[in-house]
């Protein structure tokens, strides 16, 4: 990102920026940084072309997804834009693609494989593009949160239900336990499922992994109270909660979290309005609920799309969603007269999401050119069986 473009969006980079544009590694968080091969050199000046003569060279053999959170460098080569579960049924009515080439991180790349046929193989340009929220909540932590349960003597009165946004691993727990999975733009519909899958006075849900979309879903949305809701903790004996307070509970929210959505804060907004008196305050509800509460709309990326595109020429926006994004927007909608900016003052990227740049996509296009495929995502069946059930049941909600 340019200085002027940092300036235009009204925020200053930090000195972490150029780890969250990620090129910098956590050996202790990140599934590998490695290519087996020569990764492209950033300033080699030749990249956009060597990745328009590799895809051309592919054909229909490849469709390249690109999650709105991308760089515009790697968007630009993405046949289909869009969120995680649009981008992976896409991937799915696509089954004369070999390689479907997913430009977002490692639980897309998952559900993309789960959701295409056998004959096609789903590549991930950088394995470490992971994504810190579904890292929060592991396989073994959530068998242990249903032990807990168990012991509480409620797990047969609660309802799993996980957000896209989770580990192929949640999702077949999900699954397995008679559960469903969730977008931000269904929660709502997808928890009133959950409830009237047992007695209403009784029945619980197990939000999974993201706390603030289970927490805003159930207050903004549903007229639950903040005391309805207990935060399950899997780095504290029995989560942090009484058997008690497990079984006063309505909602048992998993303490995960976006590093991005959930850095805006209640100051974050009230700054804005006083910068940008008119100011439209529009968030997506990953962020907490606080902040939920101030803003004027709230809603998933695909909402602030749309809400962005009828908006009236003139209106001011401040948006509380990743930096790529806001800053596509507006360069997007400037020339209509809308002034967008970024929610919060400081660089704000998806440090994970970011390591899929052009190099890594210049590599993997043409390895698989080549006839060398590489950084393939594979679920294994067992779990893919019980995740897509889950899936299924999301996709058969009202």
């Amino acid at each position: 990102m340019t200085t002027a473009q940092t300036q235009e969006l009204d925020v200053q980079p930090t000195p972490l920026a150029l780890l969250l544009l990620g090129r910098e590694a956590d050996p202790k968080s990140e599934r590998g940084v490695e290519c087996p091969g020569d990764l492209p050199s950033p300033s080699d000046p030749d990249l956009v072309e060597r990745a328009r003569k590799a895809k051309e060279k592919l054909g229909d053999k490849v469709f390249v997804l690109g999650h709105h959170y991308q760089r515009d460098e790697v968007i630009q080569f993405a046949d289909v834009t869009g969120d995680s579960f649009k981008l992976a049924r896409d991937a799915a009515a696509r089954p004369e693609a070999e390689y479907i080439v997913f430009c977002g991180v490692h639980f897309m790349a998952e559900s993309a494989d789960i959701l295409t046929s056998d004959d096609q193989k789903v590549v991930l340009p950088d394995l470490a593009a992971g994504c810190s929220m579904a890292d929060m909540a592991t396989a073994e932590q959530v068998a242990e949160c249903w032990d807990v349960l168990t012991e509480a003597g409620i797990a047969e009165q609660v309802v799993p239900v996980s957000y896209m946004n989770s580990s192929a691993d949640i999702k077949a727990f999900t699954g397995k336990h008679g559960g469903t999975i969730c977008t931000s733009s269904n929660a709502k519909r997808a928890l009133d499922w959950a409830f009237e899958q047992g007695e209403p006075s009784t029945t619980k849900v197990l939000f999974l992994p993201d706390q603030h979309l289970g927490r805003n879903t159930a207050v903004r949305d549903m007229g639950m109270s903040l005391e309805d809701c207990v935060l399950y903790n899997p780095h504290k004996p029995n989560g942090g909660l009484t058997a008690d307070e497990l079984r006063a509970a309505k909602m048992i929210l998993w303490r995960g979290h976006c590093s991005v959505h959930g850095r805006f804060s209640l100051d974050s907004v009230r700054d804005v309005r006083e910068r940008i008196p008119g100011v439209n305050v529009l968030v997506h509800p990953e962020c907490k609920n606080e902040v939920v509460a101030a803003a004027d709309y709230v809603g998933s990326t695909e909402y602030i799309i749309k809400a962005l595109e009828a908006a009236p020429a003139g209106s001011k926006w401040a948006i509380g969603t990743e930096l790529n994004l806001v800053r596509r927007l507006a360069n997007r909608f400037a020339p209509e007269g809308k002034e967008i900016v970024f929610l919060d003052k400081t660089v704000c990227f998806c440090s994970t999401m970011n390591r899929i740049d052009l190099p890594h996509l210049v590599w993997a296009l043409e390895s698989l050119a080549e006839g060398n495929l590489v950084n393939r995502i594979e679920v294994d069946k067992e779990t893919e069986a019980f995740a897509k059930l889950a899936l299924e049941r999301m996709l058969a909600l009202p």
